[in-house]
């Protein structure tokens, strides 16, 4: 469903209110360009115009235009479905898609203010059409834009995994702005050659907001990744854990990408202590290791994301994971995952830590050493790349994979996702903040 508004006049609230979310909005937007979100003049001026307050009526005016994410819809279950992203993200994520007057632009995943914005960029010689499978969603936007003057955006109700034909201009895109956390990126052939796509790429249960150009039909990444968290896509294109239980412990297994190995066998191992392997690579306590653990996704067979239940029977597992799955290895009635050691304070005073491998079962110490030596190879070769080089190609355009595991390569639904790895040559031990290609 197509939804086309005609465009009226701005609504506005009384001068008092209007006065203090202007002056709300100008401060917002200092401390996004004081971080070095916000780059360039134009989305400078869109973030200072477009009134976010309006896009969520039910937040107090403060509220709205705090820098964090504004939870707009839930499902029965309390799950967030819908929400305003966090404005320094927005900034980012609009920076890096380099929308120019005149663009036709797509956002998958609606709510109205970023389109707004979006809008903003285009300016009155482009298009702009955002989309959303929710109705309440698409509804809600459609209300909002119109009452806030931007109701040529075109809004659709469908599922993002098959945008309607009649919505793709002649040619194609020139930027699409993904918000919703996608496990696969189905939107090549909709985007123009050259043209810009971002969006928070799921590989392995990590989640980095992306910036690719479209060279020759396929996805190229051009700027640093970014560590990101959105609502989960729903549809065709949601994305599935492929979560095992390992029996009688309350330890789970997840392989989003990569084919789900046997774990009925691996309840023994879990319960005796596990042999510890050091690979004497170090981390800050607030360095922040998402490259380090896309590397490990792409160079180990077997790998997967463990978790575990806070009152399962899984003592040997110190520490457990505690915020986020941790990385895991499979190897038969065996498994190894990666673990931390506080081994001082740091020159921060936050703490230092020291990559350990856990290794569970017959077998754990050997895929301990199998990890533990991929640990030292991303340090010694890779650590010190500002970022992994990520091209995602139409799966009909690639050869079938030689083997069940290629290094560092995702097979998904639409895409084949490659993961490209600088050497950058560096001492061991050497601690550098720019070793992550994730942004906090």
């Amino acid at each position: 469903m197509t939804r086309t508004t005609e465009r009226l006049a701005v609504t506005t609230p009384p001068t008092t209110d209007l006065d203090e979310a202007t002056a709300l909005r100008h401060q917002l937007a200092d401390e996004l360009a004081a971080a070095g979100h916000i780059r360039t003049p134009a989305v400078d001026r869109a973030l200072r115009t477009v009134p976010r307050h309006a896009f969520a009526p039910e937040r107090p005016l403060h509220a709205a235009y705090a820098n964090e994410i504004i939870a707009t819809r839930h499902s029965d279950d309390g799950t967030v479905i819908s929400s305003i992203s966090a404005p320094w993200l927005q900034a980012d994520m609009l920076e890096a898609a380099r929308i120019q007057p005149g663009h036709h632009a797509l956002e998958i995943g609606s709510g109205g203010y970023n389109a707004a914005l979006i809008a903003e960029l285009t300016g009155p010689t482009g298009h702009v059409t955002t989309l959303d499978i929710d109705p309440a969603v698409t509804d809600r936007a459609t209300r909002f834009l119109t009452q806030t003057g931007y109701g040529r955006i075109r809004v659709v109700t469908a599922d993002a995994e098959h945008v309607p034909a009649e919505v793709v201009p002649d040619g194609g895109f020139d930027a699409i702005v993904v918000t919703v956390d996608t496990w696969d990126l189905p939107w090549i052939d909709a985007l123009a050659e050259g043209g810009r796509l971002v969006a928070p790429l799921r590989l392995h249960g990590y989640h980095w907001a992306i910036s690719f150009t479209k060279r020759d039909g396929a996805l190229h990444s051009d700027e640093p990744l970014i560590v990101c968290g959105f609502v989960a896509m729903r549809g065709d294109g949601a994305w599935h854990r492929n979560r095992c239980t390992v029996p009688g412990t309350g330890v789970h297994l997840s392989w989003e990408d990569g084919t789900p190995l046997p774990v009925d066998e691996l309840a023994p191992a879990l319960t005796c202590e596990p042999t510890v392997t050091h690979t004497h690579v170090t981390v800050g306590g607030q360095e922040p290791f998402d490259a380090l653990t896309l590397y490990l996704a792409g160079a180990l067979p077997g790998y997967c994301r463990l978790s575990a239940d806070s009152d399962g029977d899984n003592g040997v597992l110190n520490p457990p994971p505690k915020h986020w799955p941790g990385a895991a290895i499979v190897r038969g009635n065996s498994l190894a995952r990666l673990a931390t050691e506080r081994i001082g304070d740091g020159d921060d005073g936050k703490g230092l830590y020291e990559f350990v491998v856990h290794g569970h079962g017959t077998r754990g110490h050997l895929a301990a050493q199998e990890m533990a030596e991929q640990v030292r190879h991303w340090q010694h070769n890779h650590r010190g790349a500002l970022c992994p080089h990520i091209t995602a190609r139409p799966t009909a355009s690639c050869a079938p994979p030689a083997r069940d595991h290629e290094l560092h390569v995702f097979a998904k639904k639409h895409t084949r996702i490659t993961v490209d790895w600088p050497i950058v040559p560096g001492p061991a031990a050497l601690l550098i903040d720019r070793g992550s290609c994730s942004a906090r």
